[in-house]
């Protein structure tokens, strides 16, 4: 099962590692331009973790924000962010209740799937987020790339080093060492295939699986020589997948 007790002491590390040269002008803005407009929308933040996304989806509008982790101290953290600023997010530990099921225009997961160890459990991940959408609706995640460069030191100029415990093939461990501003953090991580990946969404009840590479931002403060390596070998991507319509 996902274990989300590896990240109950890294909150606070996570927050500044959302501050990161490579983050924010290639990964959220290519999230959010995906996105689009939340204006009026409700939207499920699965594995908030700290609520960086969460808190940046509610200052552009959404009418509700649900921020849902199995990290106690991931959301205990978030819990006090929200009590400092008040943005009306909810935040709510483990599983979805029932009564939520079926009500999001949205749900987003940045870096979740990568944390289920076996087919059955990135299934049910797949399912749970389907539950939580109205037919028609969007599942927007972002795992480790398929083509990811297995090299542990490849991508430490972006302040972590990801290193695989052998071949590339489903559900192989992957050590990611977040290492940047003194933080020294280890986590594990599981590679999953792009046919794997699909199949776990279209079984799940998904259609239209999308995948989209991220984009540098088109602001003057890129750097794009020091973007550079990581777009060609970047160590996440986003798929996008719509919910089946329910059957006439």
């Amino acid at each position: 099962m996902t274990d989300g007790s590896q990240f109950d002491s890294l909150a606070k590390l996570y927050v500044d590692w959302s501050k990161m040269p490579f983050r924010q002008h290639l990964e959220f803005p290519s999230v959010f331009e995906l996105i689009g407009r939340v204006d009026g929308q409700r939207v499920l933040d699965f594995g908030c973790g700290s609520g960086v996304f969460a808190r940046q989806l509610a200052r552009k509008g959404a009418a509700t924000i649900v921020g849902l982790d199995e990290s106690s101290g991931m959301l205990d953290y978030a819990i006090q962010q929200e009590a400092e600023e008040p943005l009306g997010i909810t935040y709510i530990p483990g599983t979805l209740p029932i009564e939520l099921h079926g009500s999001f225009d949205l749900v987003l997961a940045v870096y979740v799937l990568p944390y289920t160890q076996s087919y059955s459990e990135l299934l049910a991940l797949c399912r749970s987020a389907a539950d939580a959408l109205r037919p028609g609706q969007r599942f927007i995640t972002s795992p480790i790339h398929p083509a990811i460069n297995p090299d542990p030191d490849y991508y430490s100029r972006y302040g972590f080093r990801i290193t695989p415990s052998g071949p590339l093939t489903d559900a192989t461990p992957v050590d990611l060492n977040l290492r940047f501003n003194g933080y020294d953090a280890h986590v594990t991580a599981y590679y999953w295939t792009a046919a794997t990946l699909e199949k776990a969404l279209v079984e799940a009840g998904f259609t239209d699986v999308t995948w989209h590479a991220y984009h540098a931002a088109e602001t003057e403060d890129v750097d794009l020589a020091f973007v550079k390596p990581y777009l060609d070998r970047p160590h996440a991507i986003i798929i996008e997948a719509i919910k089946a319509p329910s059957p006439a």
